[in-house]
């Protein structure tokens, strides 16, 4: 009997010993719930024993359950490494289909761009409109986040907008009373001494491909009884073609005596240019605005855009504490993917554990109860962190000492008692 009752002492104790020492040995593993043992004495009796004398028959294990507490948030340099700070698991789909709950957050992207985990089940995200409200948070609608490479449709450039301040003492080019288009003198971009000022951006035809633009300023006239402005003509030019407005080069700009632009009031429509790229002829306006100014000092220019833009590249994901899946492109672009998919269970000490801190649910964990983050009782998302083990090594190296005494105890008893048995033996030969 005794022998009996040790020997479960001893396989409760080796339990102990094997669930204590696989918390240690997972002290660094993200998202990790350490495991505890619970114990229940074994009582047997007859229907007419006295219960008085009722001796107790050894101890069992009646659960070893995975604590949830948790873990230490640590900050992290990916923006798809996630922690939850409060209660629920992140859902996750493996290739069978399989749904499976999970606390581990290094999430990344795999060949195909789709978001997993590290054994290859893919991250679920619940679908949004595009301003992010959540349309449905049940799991079979939950969607596979996968992050694009590109996004929208290319545009080409219609509108270059420019201020810039043109010197007022520049000099006539060419050095002459009046330039007329036309005359024998030719504006020639390679030679500095045809043009007094330029600037340059980068434009985009109706393909998305990018061409380098540049904007050239002479100065042909100066004020006369005649003509009290000051003239200039603007040469625009995509690469080495120089672009043309009703079939004639350069565009004519006029400052008053206080340097005020006063003609062109409207933007300068360009003749269409065809691109070897092919793709639409590029059609462009030109606009100097009010700002355009011919003042002292030297060129420069306080504002050009343009309004084409080529398909944008992945630039940056954000996640927010909700869950709400953002990527931002090269183009300005942003584009909603949906809300990470998060559930909570009535009894997580139910879940079934499938290594990697991942959890299927059972009968006894009960149905998942969905949500995004920080509502409905679930924790908020930290996008940036990981969770940590939620394993205390010294509370663990102390349990081990208590469980290393009470194995040998256990083998004492047995000792002890295999020691009077065998005295009895002796006494019987």
């Amino acid at each position: 009997m005794a022998f009996s009752t040790s020997l479960s002492g001893l396989n409760g104790a080796q339990t102990e010993l094997a669930t204590m020492a696989n918390n240690i040995a997972n002290v660094g593993t993200n998202g990790f719930k350490r495991s505890r043992v619970a114990f229940g004495d074994i009582i047997t009796r007859s229907p007419l024993q006295n219960p008085s004398r009722v001796i107790g028959s050894g101890t069992s294990v009646r659960t070893v359950s995975q604590q949830f507490q948790q873990g230490a948030i640590e900050t992290s340099d990916s923006s798809l490494d996630l922690a939850i700070s409060g209660q629920g698991f992140f859902a996750v789909r493996s290739a069978d289909g399989q749904l499976a709950y999970t606390r581990n957050g290094a999430f990344a992207v795999n060949a195909d761009r789709f978001v997993v985990d590290g054994n290859g089940r893919r991250l679920q995200l619940f679908p949004t409109t595009t301003d992010g409200s959540l349309l449905t948070n049940a799991l079979t609608a939950s969607i596979p986040a996968r992050l694009p490479l590109t996004s929208g449709q290319p545009q080409a450039t219609a509108a270059i907008k420019l201020s810039v301040n043109l010197p007022a003492d520049a000099v006539i080019i060419p050095d002459k009373p009046i330039y007329t288009l036309g005359s024998p003198y030719a504006f020639n971009a390679a030679d500095p001494s045809t043009f007094n000022s330029s600037t340059s951006m980068t434009i985009y035809d109706s393909t998305g491909t990018s061409h380098a633009a540049s904007v050239y300023y002479v100065k042909t006239a100066a004020p006369s009884l005649a003509d009290p402005t000051h003239q200039w003509v603007a040469h625009v030019l995509v690469g080495d073609t120089e672009l043309t407005s009703g079939g004639v080069a350069g565009l004519p700009m006029r400052f008053d005596a206080n340097g005020v632009l006063v003609a062109p009031t409207a933007p300068q429509v360009l003749d269409p240019l065809a691109l070897a790229t092919g793709g639409q002829p590029l059609v462009m306006a030109v606009d100097h605005g009010v700002a355009t100014t011919q003042q002292s000092g030297n060129f420069r220019v306080t504002s050009a855009t343009q309004d084409g833009f080529p398909t944008g590249q992945l630039d940056s994901i954000t996640i927010n504490e909700n869950g709400l899946v953002q990527c931002s492109f090269s183009n300005g672009e942003q584009q909603t993917l949906g809300k990470v998919a998060m559930a909570n269970f009535a009894s997580a000490q139910g879940l079934n554990s499938i290594g990697d801190a991942t959890f299927v649910a059972t009968p006894a964990s009960g149905p998942p109860i969905t949500g995004e983050g920080g509502k409905n009782g679930l924790g908020a998302v930290r996008s940036g962190s990981l969770e940590r083990s939620n394993v205390d090594l010294t509370t663990e190296l102390v349990g081990l000492i208590t469980a290393q005494r009470n194995f040998q105890a256990n083998a004492k008893a047995i000792e002890t008692d295999t020691t009077l048995l065998q005295t009895i033996i002796n006494i019987r030969q």
